[in-house]
This record gives structure tokens, sequence and C-alpha cells, in this order.
């Protein structure tokens, strides 16, 4: 009788011991994922690459060749057809990613100089001038707008129109001309974006770029930091 209590015991405290010491090594391990997430310091943004190999990517008929470190997303670092590719770099220096500048392309701040660029496969894009008319005027206050400051005619749009928490800017003409629609700036919205609309590019492909409010004095300087760095990945045969 003795000898069967002790085995009783004995099974009683194994069958807690393994679930116990399963549950021990998930809190341990989990308590180290935290830490290490949450150690001081920069850390590099999940979908970006510190990594400069050119990329061969087709967008529609356009081809580039794009530095891995403004590839945002990590699947189209490998490369091939895309129908869309998102780039980041840092104005006014126009670099890619790199490790020693995590916190600029993490931050938000209302100056962040941190640029987005989507290009993406668009067989029917619309210029500026057509963009405005089609998609814009019937939504605006004032057809004609005022004359703003930087060179930029701005436009403010009718209440309940899905625009009324932006102003539309419009610089240069004709085949130069640039839709902005900036985002106001509000007490839930303190760091405002400038949203460059689609703008057509050969083999069937459009571009936008996106740009914090700060910065809309120097729109010509960032529309064109984006044109020529575009221009410097079209590969050439």
């Amino acid at each position: 009788m003795a000898q069967g209590a002790r085995n009783e015991n004995i099974h009683g405290h194994s069958g807690w011991l393994i679930p116990a010491v399963f549950l021990f090594a998930v809190m341990l391990l989990s308590g180290l994922l935290l830490g290490w997430y949450l150690r001081p310091g920069p850390k590099a943004p999940a979908t970006l690459t510190g990594q400069s190999d050119l990329v061969p990517v087709t967008v529609g008929a356009l081809s580039l060749e794009v530095p891995a470190n403004y590839i945002q997303n990590p699947a189209a670092r490998a490369g091939g057809e895309q129908d869309s590719l998102a780039l980041a770099a840092l104005f006014p220096s126009w670099d890619g990613y790199s490790p020693q500048m995590a916190r600029q392309f993490q931050g938000n701040a209302p100056d962040s100089g941190l640029i987005r660029i989507l290009i993406r496969h668009d067989s029917n894009s619309m210029d500026a001038a057509t963009r405005l008319a089609r998609i814009y005027r019937p939504y605006l206050l004032g057809p004609e707008g005022v004359a703003g400051l930087f060179d930029l005619r701005q436009y403010s749009f009718a209440p309940a129109s899905g625009y009324e928490k932006n102003d539309l800017f419009v610089g240069g003409k004709d085949q130069h001309m640039l839709l902005l629609l900036c985002e106001r700036s509000a007490t839930n919205l303190p760091s405002p974006n400038c949203q460059a609309t689609d703008r057509p590019l050969a083999g069937g492909a459009s571009y936008s770029f996106r740009f914090k409010r700060a910065y809309l004095s120097r729109w010509r300087e960032v529309s064109a930091g984006v044109d020529a760095l575009i221009a410097r990945f079209k590969k050439t045969d």
C-alpha cells in the first residue's frame, strides 16, 4: 500500500510539471522578444533594407533598375513584373534607406523629409489638366481658385464633398502642371501631408508622390527631385 501511494504521488506531480515548464519557456521567450523590441536606439523599419544592389523591375512596359534600399515592399525587391512599386527617399539629399538614417525613415514629424513615391501600372492615366477638370472641379468652391503663396493657385472644396479637409494647389501649366492635394493641419492631424496626384509616365505607367505640407514652399524642388530620381532608375539598354 505504501509503495502504491508513493507511485500515485509521483504520477500526480508529473502531470502538471511538463505544462508548467512549457508555460515558463513561452513566458521567457515572450519577455525576451518584448525586451528586444523595446530596446533603446533606432530600429530599422521592418520593410526597408540597407542593401543597395540594383533590382530590375518592370511596371507596365516601364523598365527600371532600382537600388534595394529605395524599395519599401520586401516582395518587390525580388524584382520582375510589378503592378505597383513603392519607393522612399529623403529630401533634399534623395538618399535611400540606411541604418544610420533609420530615425528619419521612421519619423512622422511635421518637417520630416521623407518622400514616398508610388509608380503603378496605369494605361488610362490622365494628365493634370484633365484630372482637374473631371475629378476635382465639380467639388470646388469657386472653380477659378485664388492666387496663393509660392506661385500656386489655391482651391477649397465644398462641404461633404469628401475632400473638404484638404486644399488643392495647382502649380505650373500645360505639360508641367502639378496638382497637390494637401491635408489641413488639425488637432488630430498635426503632421499634414501633400499628395502630388498621378502623372503619366511612358510605358503605360503613372506616378504620384507624398511629402509633408511644411515643404510646400519647395514644391518645385521636390517635384524636380522626384522626376530626376525616376529618370535615374530608368533602365538604359
